[in-house]
């Protein structure tokens, strides 16, 4: 199956399955959102109830990110990507054994996802660039529990799969992480999701011998394929990090988790650092990121005009002391 939002030449937003080249509405006017809550199981006998109706063509519609997520978790699960990325920051291709110990991610900002043909509008920055991942989507019903779950009860909250473009500027990410903290501004301001998400019943056939998912995944920059890897070469499984995301804190509907940028050029930076130069050149306005992963589709992104934000000024040098001087007292 397959689960929308759009929106038609109205404006008005509708949500429901993918069926054939058509959308049709959920019954009972029914949310992504509360889709997702109902679970799975819910979510085919809804399925059911529509798969003979009359839908409109996609053609007719624009589609939306298909959902609002509860929130996003962004992991660096592919230790090619860490090699190549990590000779981009410093020119040493190196993954710290820290790596190894634990699927490590950051939370990005829920509040700037894009939708499938929507473009990006970066902050002023000199290295634009794409993400190509694919995403878990949580689902309810999976069990009474949110926190602290087995791998095995982590594979029965991931309702399904979708594309995810993590749009980066990397000189603003690379600024801030030196701080030893982030990323935030080179990654906040652009995270695109699409073109639906396949439901998880659909990608049993794709999954090896040890649970990873064995899809190809693509990218393509102004139709120059850039970069393709398996999805199955990741450090661990989708359910071993959504387990992980469970640890003393909780998962709940909605909640979009990526499998971080895949390697052989799932990303420009991870070039970059492999050959020393800025080759294949940083994102620029006018062009298109096209992401192909088998079983889901393609996610297109178009590259906008970057948005100067206000100036702020660098930190004051402030004294230290510990108490107020006389001047600074406050009048009774």
């Amino acid at each position: 199956m397959r689960i929308a939002r759009w929106s038609d030449t109205t404006g008005a937003v509708g949500e429901g399955f993918v069926v054939g080249d058509a959308v049709v509405r959920f019954p009972d006017g029914l949310t992504v959102a509360e889709v997702l809550a109902r679970g799975l199981a819910e979510a085919q006998r809804l399925h059911a109830q529509v798969a003979d109706a009359d839908g409109r063509p996609l053609r007719d519609v624009r589609l939306l990110a298909p959902l609002v997520p509860a929130s996003i978790r962004d992991f660096v699960a592919f230790e090619e990507h860490v090699e190549g990325v990590s000779a981009s920051v410093d020119g040493k291709s190196e993954v710290v054994p820290e790596w190894y110990q634990a699927p490590t991610f950051y939370f990005t900002n829920p509040h700037t996802v894009l939708g499938p043909g929507e473009p990006v509008r970066p902050p002023v920055t000199q290295r634009v660039d794409f993400e190509l991942e694919v995403a878990a989507v949580v689902g309810g019903t999976h069990g009474s529990r949110e926190a602290n779950l087995t791998p095995e009860e982590a594979r029965a909250a991931i309702f399904g799969y979708t594309i995810m473009n993590d749009w980066s500027a990397r000189d603003l990410q690379s600024r801030e992480m030196k701080v030893r903290l982030g990323p935030a501004k080179g990654k906040d301001f652009g995270m695109s999701l699409g073109p639906w998400i396949v439901t998880a019943d659909e990608f049993e056939p794709f999954l090896d011998g040890d649970g990873f998912l064995a899809i190809r995944a693509e990218v393509f920059v102004n139709d120059e394929l850039i970069g393709h890897d398996l999805v199955s070469n990741m450090g661990w499984p989708f359910p071993e990090l959504v387990a992980y995301a469970s640890r003393n804190s909780r998962v709940v509907p909605g909640d979009v988790l990526g499998s971080g940028t895949t390697g052989n050029g799932g990303c420009l930076a991870e070039l970059w650092g492999r050959r020393g130069e800025l080759s294949p050149p940083p994102l620029a306005e006018g062009d298109t990121v096209r992401m192909v992963v088998e079983g889901i589709g393609e996610l297109v992104g178009p590259v906008g005009a970057a948005v100067a934000a206000p100036d702020l000024p660098p930190a004051r040098q402030r004294s230290r002391r510990r108490e107020r001087a006389q001047a600074d007292q406050v009048a009774p």
